[in-house]
């Protein structure tokens, strides 16, 4: 069974970074595009969507990250990588790879829905991101 296995959490002050990664235990079997990206979860709230980028290296972002985080792939590896810069403390999540994200390929308007709707095709563990100030 595939699994994505993230990397690169961590504590860090405010105004600090962190390179988050992520990488599939084995190739995925897809021969088609694909779209990937990163949600969050924070306690007591919904999962929420952070990024996402396609095949072609199209980018979206949640307005709560532009100009702070910036999102790439490899297309070879599938690998992904979520670099996250001028970090506040309501950054303060668990961070979940997610790959093969259905219908749409854009954290808006319909990216958050996706989790609750089951339409991403693989999930990361997540890795935690703690903020402090």
């Amino acid at each position: 069974q595939v699994q994505l296995v993230e990397s690169g959490g961590g504590s860090v002050q405010a105004g600090g970074s962190l390179k988050l990664s992520c990488e599939p235990s084995q190739p995925l079997a897809l021969t088609r595009d694909f779209c990937m990206g990163w949600f969050r979860q924070a306690p007591g709230k919904e999962r929420e969507a952070v990024a996402a980028i396609d095949n072609h290296g199209v980018t979206s972002y949640a307005d709560f990250v532009k100009d702070r985080f910036t999102i790439s792939r490899d297309n070879i590896k599938n690998s992904l990588t979520l670099q996250m810069n001028d970090l506040r403390p309501e950054d303060t999540a668990k961070y979940y790879c997610a790959a093969d994200w259905q219908l749409v390929c854009s954290v808006e308007p319909y990216g958050s829905a996706l989790y609750g709707l089951g339409l991403v095709g693989w999930w990361g563990q997540g890795t935690q991101v703690t903020v402090s100030n």
